[in-house]
């Protein structure tokens, strides 16, 4: 969900030697091997991926004796994570048989012909009914086939501090109705509970999509501009100009930063502000309120390095409002990730096996728990025991009849650093509102080769 970050020519060089060397002799080299590449978390602590994958690795190789895993992690901040997997992608002497999409890239990686599609495999995979048609949708490319098999979903919304709350007089119960009373909150952290940082909104290029999703598009998809979707005219097939709700969402991210109601602009474009977010800022109660994922407790349960029981006692969960409290009062924005075979595997078939493996409603149940992510199984939907596994999952679920899917094409990831951009002028003070918004829409007109529909 996060898009490349620009890169130096030296650093992108020194990313694909990294690449070229993790995957050793490429996925074709031994028949017998599945090679399984992921993104592995930036803190050490934090193994969830890892351990849950280890366990998956010895049901696949006890089913099928012969035959092994080998995984292949890529270590790296989000916006590298793209690139190194983009760089393996290129090559059979590099292309793992499996690989961890994030389904904003994926169209753009469908079009630059890295992905194989599944549809073969899933029409004789009964499971393939299981899921709901939203996540399916997710990772079907624009010719109707399907890249990728989607292991669960998100939404987000806002995360407080009672204890800073309390401090400040504000209400445990806290669930704000407007932009302004989200503000308004956060000014009187910073006027009553000084060392604390009030409002956490990630910007700017370093941290990539996050910005965009988990900030941005959370408020501009909460604007009232008249239209289905304030970026993309399905209709007309074009990208939006950047027209008021544009303007008015800039303006939010430039308020938080110019007041200093956030992190200073330094920390704020650190690539791994979202890690310090997690396992240190709210645990440690130096946060007060944040706009973020419903994925965050996944670092915080038994296990994991950074276990914090409490979280749920400490935290309090509000939807984040519409711009004005205008229908239907609350705004989410849903993602996630996908299990894709790349063009280049050489043992596809093999790949899709160990899909399966992951796939059952125990392993898929398993993982969404373990990921604090959103059930996409139907059956495990509806399972009790996934619905009260932890503590606000159910919170999180309800936000989907709120929630808004990106618009996924190929040119995605580069309206979304035009995004960035914009958002980063505005964090440093390098531009305003108004200059910012004039950039973006010239970059998206660079960016898609076509004109932009005007607001």
């Amino acid at each position: 969900m996060r898009p490349t970050a620009a890169l130096t020519p030296l650093v992108v060089l020194a990313l694909a030697a990294t690449a070229l060397t993790a995957c050793g002799g490429g996925s074709g080299s031994d028949p017998d091997t599945v090679k399984v590449s992921f993104k592995q978390s930036t803190d050490n602590s934090v193994k969830v991926m890892d351990t849950y994958l280890a366990d998956i690795k010895k049901q696949f190789e006890k089913a099928h004796p012969g035959k092994k895993v080998e995984l292949v992690p890529i270590k790296a901040p989000d916006s590298e994570y793209y690139t190194k997997l983009q760089q393996m992608l290129r090559s059979p002497k590099t292309a793992p048989d499996l690989v961890y999409e994030d389904t904003f890239l994926i169209n753009s990686d469908i079009t630059s012909g890295y992905l194989k599609p599944l549809d073969p495999y899933l029409a004789k995979w009964p499971d393939w009914n299981r899921f709901i048609d939203t996540a399916k949708a997710a990772a079907k490319g624009e010719d109707g086939k399907t890249y990728g098999v989607p292991d669960g979903t998100d939404t987000r919304g806002l995360w407080f501090d009672k204890g800073v709350f309390a401090k400040a007089g504000l209400p445990a119960d806290w669930q704000p109705k407007t932009w302004k009373d989200v503000l308004t909150a956060a000014r009187t952290i910073k006027q009553k509970v000084p060392g604390v940082i009030p409002l956490n909104v990630y910007t700017g290029k370093p941290v990539g999509e996050a910005a965009t999703m988990q900030t941005f598009e959370m408020l501009l998809y909460g604007t009232n501009d008249g239209r289905a979707d304030p970026l993309y005219d399905k209709n007309a097939k074009k990208w939006i100009a950047g027209g008021q709700g544009f303007k008015d969402a800039l303006a939010f991210v430039e308020t938080v930063y110019k007041e200093k109601l956030g992190p200073d602009v330094s920390d704020a474009l650190d690539p791994n502000v979202m890690t310090r977010v997690r396992g240190e800022w709210l645990p440690e109660g130096r946060l007060g309120i944040a706009l973020d994922g419903s994925w965050l407790p996944q670092d915080w349960l038994p296990g994991s390095g950074h276990a914090w029981p409490e979280w749920s006692k400490k935290l309090g969960l509000a939807a984040m409002p519409t711009q004005h409290g205008q229908a239907p009062g609350k705004v989410s924005m849903s993602g996630g990730w996908t299990w894709s075979i790349p063009a280049k595997a050489g043992n596809p078939d093999l790949a899709f096996a160990f899909i399966k493996t992951m796939q059952t409603k125990a392993n898929a149940q398993k993982w969404y728990v373990a990921n604090s992510g959103i059930a996409v199984r139907e059956d495990v939907a509806k399972d009790p025991g996934y619905a009260t596994a932890q503590p606000g999952i159910r919170f999180f679920t309800d936000l989907v009849a709120s929630t808004h899917y990106r618009p996924a094409y190929p040119a995605y990831p580069k309206v979304s650093t035009a995004i960035q951009e914009a958002m980063e002028s505005v964090t440093t003070g390098d531009a305003s509102v108004d200059e910012a918004t004039s950039a973006y829409t010239n970059a998206l007109e660079d960016a898609t080769d076509d004109e932009v529909v005007a607001r």
